[in-house]
């Protein structure tokens, strides 16, 4: 089928930054979108940032104007640039993408999830 392998959570101090990456391999018959997720103890999951195949980008109103998400078709790889970090941001992060597999209806895939912490 499909998989999604995330990279770059971790800790970061208040201000700081982090870059997390997610490669999609496998059955791949075509993307719609890619993205990412975050769920923070207690609370829903919600969207971070997604980016359409044709570069068209949704971002959460809580991040907007420091994150950044961006793509790489040939590479079927999302990244999201996570500037001026705040505590509020520490969340189990999840890579997402809409899209289907080789003889499969279109579907939701789902990364593993990365941790990422804001704390001084």
């Amino acid at each position: 089928q499909v998989q999604l392998v995330e990279s770059g959570g971790g800790l970061v101090q208040p201000g700081g930054s982090l870059r997390l990456s997610c490669a999609a391999s496998g059955r791949l018959a075509g993307i719609n979108s890619m993205g990412w997720y975050r769920q923070a103890p207690g609370k829903d999951r919600e969207l971070v940032a997604s980016v359409t195949t044709t570069g068209s980008t949704n971002y959460a109103d809580s991040v907007k104007g420091r994150f950044t998400i961006s793509r790489d078709n040939a590479k079927n790889t999302v990244y999201l640039q996570m500037n001026s970090m705040q505590p509020e941001d520490t969340a189990v992060y999840y890579c997402n993408l809409n899209g289907r597999a080789w003889f499969a209806a279109p579907s939701n895939y789902w990364g593993q999830g990365t941790q990422v912490t804001v704390s001084s």
